[in-house]
């Protein structure tokens, strides 16, 4: 892992002094982790793929400005954050008119990722960064644009849940 991570930071500085070839890379690397990431947030395809979009125009824009090259997968997953909290408030507002749509039942949570899905989407992003993606606590927090102490407390309250409904699950099946 701290191999992959200097050459990502290899990569963003080689990026940053316009290195075309070094953001291709970085592009190729990230963008399906990063579209992985906005569907989670936001649960649909199309609107991922665009808040993803946007976000790698505006870390093109920004990448000359980057002061810690190892920072740069915490920071591109920041402003894809930002981009899809920029859409939920889209949707938010386009919805204020629709009533309120039961949340779906799942019917097998036998899994940690269908337990993972049940949980609120920060929360969900936040153990996928955490444990998926292998990220400090530090770079999660960069990632999502909230202190490190928040961090902690979605991945406290997400366990607590993914317990809930794992053991809820394991009592079923006896």
């Amino acid at each position: 892992m701290q191999k992959d991570k200097a050459y990502i930071a290899y990569l963003a500085g080689r990026a940053r002094l316009r290195d075309r070839a070094a953001f291709g890379k970085l592009v190729t690397h990230f963008s399906p982790r990063l579209l992985s990431h906005a569907y989670r947030l936001l649960g649909h395809r199309e609107e991922a793929k665009d808040a993803v979009q946007e976000a790698w125009v505006e870390i093109t824009r920004g990448l000359p400005k980057l002061r810690d090259d190892a920072a740069f997968m915490a920071w591109a997953y920041r402003i894809t954050s930002r981009r899809c909290a920029r859409q939920i408030d889209r949707n938010v507002k386009a919805r204020a008119h629709v009533p309120d749509v039961p949340e779906a039942v799942f019917e097998d949570v036998g899994s940690v990722r269908a337990a993972i899905d049940r949980l609120k989407p920060v929360q969900a992003a936040t153990i996928r960064l955490f444990y998926i993606e292998e990220m400090s606590l530090r770079e999660v927090a960069l990632a999502m644009d909230v202190p490190e102490g928040t961090v902690k407390s979605r991945l406290s309250q997400a366990r607590k849940q993914l317990k809930t409904h794992l053991k809820g699950y394991e009592d079923d099946k006896y």
